[in-house]
């Protein structure tokens, strides 16, 4: 009887790190960094080296002489310019279907994009935010500039 509460348990176990493996899936990974560029990630500020990954919910921050490149897994690629402060709000890209969702939000600076296999897949379920507008994605490269000083 012993051994089958052992395994039971186990299994259990099993799911639970697959469960929670599967909820760390990164967003992306940082491709290349320049100047002072920092990650913002439940409370903490880290540095944003390349290869460093980025999860839905992180805030890339660059500093005044400082640039970032962002490759998110659907092959969206991110590039925020100086004085630049850009969210990932939200992520999720299935590689076998290529179906996802992604919303972004730049809160102040430059952002370069080129959109990847969600724009082309789902366009509807693309959207980058800035304090005054909502953009929507059919698949494209574009240019985001947000003036002002909004940390928040």
């Amino acid at each position: 009887m012993k051994m089958k509460q052992v395994l039971c348990a186990a299994a259990i176990a099993a799911a639970l790190t697959t469960s929670a493996g599967a909820a760390d899936v990164s967003a992306g990974m940082v491709k290349t960094a320049s100047g002072t560029v920092s990650i913002e990630r439940a409370g903490q500020k880290i540095p944003a080296l390349v290869g460093t990954p980025v999860y839905q919910s992180d805030r890339l921050r660059t500093g005044s002489d400082s640039a970032v490149g962002v490759t998110l897994r659907d092959n969206t690629l991110l590039s925020a310019g100086p004085n630049s402060l850009v969210a990932v709000d939200k992520f999720k890209f299935d590689n076998t279907t290529q179906v996802g969702a992604m919303s972004i939000l730049i809160r102040k600076g430059t952002l370069l994009v080129a959109s990847g296999r969600i724009a082309r897949q789902t366009p509807e379920s693309v959207d980058f935010h800035t304090p005054t507008s909502v953009l929507g994605v059919r698949g494209t490269e574009f240019v985001i500039e947000v003036d002002g000083d909004d940390d928040e």
